[in-house]
Parts: structure tokens; sequence; C-alpha cells
């Protein structure tokens, strides 16, 4: 059995647990998109639509843009695979620490990885010399903004600048914004038509709290690039469900808006609560935060047997063992959370 690195895995346990290990919109699922999952089961008797014509008509109209430049799969990670598969790049750089799935998917298309370090003291934060890394023969870079784990947002400017740095050396630009739409930073989508080598990420899973659905989609101008992902998925590779529940998603426009309000308020007091509890704690811009328990490598499983879940970020190139990430919830359950840090700390 493989070991599983993510957060989320609620199924290891025979009890219920409280999730502070998914980074999930606060609020839960809006109960019109579970209503239309409900009724879409009966629709499930058919192949679900191969291009997902009516999920891609309702991102064209919530983002105001080109359907043609919209293409959905079974949640972001599934668009991830598919670049690599379908490109098969040489080079490609990273940043670290940030969302593994990038490098592993890169590393299983034969391509050679390069990492490039954040610094803790420098909050972890995409700076200027991140240009110089992307040089001639480097065919694809990941950047992640808000960045996973650590929450920081990538300045637009520096994002702009890579982007352009990239069409200099022939390099497709993947920035994943998955979530972006719970932060109060801008994105990058306005730059679509003018950097054909830029592609997008953005994924339901988090910002409508539906993992289970799989569903994310990807944003890009070069129309023939999105035909060479089709061709490197599978032809149904979101559910009818799950393009259901996407449409539904869309005619809720202000959910996202929703988390961002309660997010204002309860970030910055779980930030100062464990920052009480003599914790290092990053100020993360999304709806986690990452955190440090100086040499404290049992955290995670202590919190466990209690029934809360944070994510160990141990397997992340370049934290340690005593970094952990913990989702920012509702007032209710992160008193919960910080009640039990006082008590097993």
């Amino acid at each position: 059995m493989p070991t599983y690195t993510h957060g989320g895995d609620i199924w290891a346990f025979g009890s219920p647990v409280l999730d502070f290990s998914a980074n999930l919109h606060p609020l839960g699922m809006p109960r019109e998109v579970a209503a239309a999952a409900r009724e879409a089961v009966a629709e499930a008797i058919h192949y679900p639509d191969p291009f997902c014509r009516r999920l891609r008509a309702a991102i064209s109209s919530l983002l105001d843009v080109p359907a043609e430049q919209v293409i959905c799969g079974g949640g972001a990670a599934d668009l991830i695979g598919r670049l690599c598969l379908a490109l098969r790049p040489r080079r490609a750089v990273v940043t670290a620490p940030t969302f593994s799935e990038y490098e592993q998917f890169l590393r299983l298309a034969g391509c050679r990885v390069e990492r490039y370090g954040l610094r803790g003291e420098e909050q972890f934060d995409l700076t200027e010399p991140f240009l110089d890394v992307v040089e001639d023969g480097v065919d694809m870079v990941f950047l992640c903004t808000p960045n996973n784990p650590t929450g920081r947002l990538v300045p637009p400017a520096l994002l702009e600048r890579t982007a352009a740095r990239c069409r200099e050396k022939g390099a497709l630009l993947v920035v994943d914004e998955c979530f972006i739409t719970l932060t109060d930073g801008p994105s990058i989508l306005p730059l679509l038509d003018r950097y054909p080598n830029l592609f997008l990420l953005r994924a339901f899973t988090k910002s409508y709290a539906m993992p289970g659905l799989r569903l994310g989609y990807g944003l890009c101008a070069d129309e023939a690039l999105l035909d060479r992902l089709y061709a490197a998925g599978q032809p149904w590779g979101v559910s009818t469900v799950a393009q259901a529940a996407g449409e539904a998603a869309c005619a809720v426009p202000d959910w996202p808006e929703r988390g961002r309000v309660l997010l204002r308020a309860e970030r910055p007091r779980l930030t100062a609560a464990l920052r009480d509890l003599g914790l290092t704690v990053w100020e993360g811009e999304a709806n986690y935060l990452l955190f440090r328990a100086p040499g404290d490598q049992g955290l995670k499983e202590r919190l466990a047997e209690r029934g809360i879940l944070i994510r160990s970020c141990a397997n992340y190139p370049g934290l340690a063992g005593d970094y952990y990430r913990t989702a920012v919830r509702t007032r209710e359950d992160n008193e919960t959370l910080i009640r039990n840090l006082k008590e097993v700390l």
C-alpha cells in the first residue's frame, strides 16, 4: 500500500474527526451544489459530456472568458498530469516548498526537475531573483499563488514578469490559482490573452468545498495546447454529477466572498492564538496557516488521538518534521483546535 501524503484522509479513522488537514471553504458546500449533485445521479445512466459543454459555458460566463479557453478535469491534479503527459517537458522549475504533484507528475513524464528554494526568513515569498532561473532550456515552470503550504501570494507584477520571461525562453508558465478566490489577492486572469504560454489552474474543490466530486479546470489562450490536453486524458474525465455540481456552483458566485468575510476575521485570531502557544506562524493570506512547533515532530499524532487532524509538512522539500499546516475553519472549530493544542503541547 503506498503512503498517502496529503491532507483529508479521514477514512483512516474509525470515528468522526475534525479535519483541519484539508483546506476547504470554511462554510462548506453550498446547499444548491449538493442538491444539483443529488439530482444529477438520475442522469448517470448516460456517459458524461466529454467536453463539459454546459459547465464550460457556465465558467465562461462567471469569469468572462471565452468557453474555448476553458478545459475541465477531474480536479486540478488531473490537469497537472495531462500537462506533463501531453508536453513531456525535458526540464522544469518548481519552487520548494510547494504542492508535491507538480514534481511528481513531471518526474513521471521523464522530466528533470529543478527546485528553487523559498526561505522562511523571507516569509517563503517569491522574489525577483527567481527570474534568473528561467533560462534557455527550461520548458515548464510551476508557480502556486497563494502557495501551498505557505499561504503566501506571489506579487502579480512578478507573475507577469515571469510570464514574459517564460515566453522569451519558450517555456510554459503554469500558475496554480486553486486558492485565489479565498484570498483578497488579484488573479492574473486578465493576462491570458497577452500570454498564450500562460496556463491557469483552478478548482471547485477549495472555493466550494467539494473535493469528493473531483472537479477542476484550466484556462489558457492557446487552444492548440488545450486540444493536446484533451488527447492526453480519458474521454470522460469529469462525471455527470461533478459537471452538474460545477454548474450549480457557478450560479452561486458570492460563495467565495462569504468565505473571505469569515477568513478576514478568523485567520488573524487563529494566527494570534497559535503564537500565544509559542508556535512560529507565517502570515498566511489564504484559508490555511503554516506553523512550526520547534522540535516537536509528533504533534499531528497526538492531536489525531483526540479526533483532530492537521497536516504534517514533513514531506515538503525545504521543511522539517516540526512544520505543520492547519486550515482556518469557523470560530467554534478553531477554538476547539486551540483548546486541544493547549492540552497536548
